[in-house]
């Protein structure tokens, strides 16, 4: 299977739980959120994100609670 890339816009629209095109830029610059990749340097390089990077760092954000005793 080829893997698909994501422009942040596209991201925000089917992952609404990572927010706005801007919280994810705000997330890449605090240096959180799922890997990505950049095709430039600087404010020219377009940003990309892998979905299975997405769907990975979904899974470890996910929180399993404990049976209460």
């Amino acid at each position: 299977m080829q893997e698909e890339f994501l422009s942040p816009k596209q991201v925000a629209e089917q992952y609404p739980v990572l927010g706005s095109t801007s919280a994810l830029a705000e997330r890449r610059w605090r240096g959180e959120g799922p890997a990505y990749l950049k095709t430039g340097r600087g404010r020219a390089g377009r940003v990309f994100y892998r979905r299975s990077a997405i769907e990975q760092f979904l899974a470890e954000c996910t929180v399993t609670p404990g049976r209460a005793a």
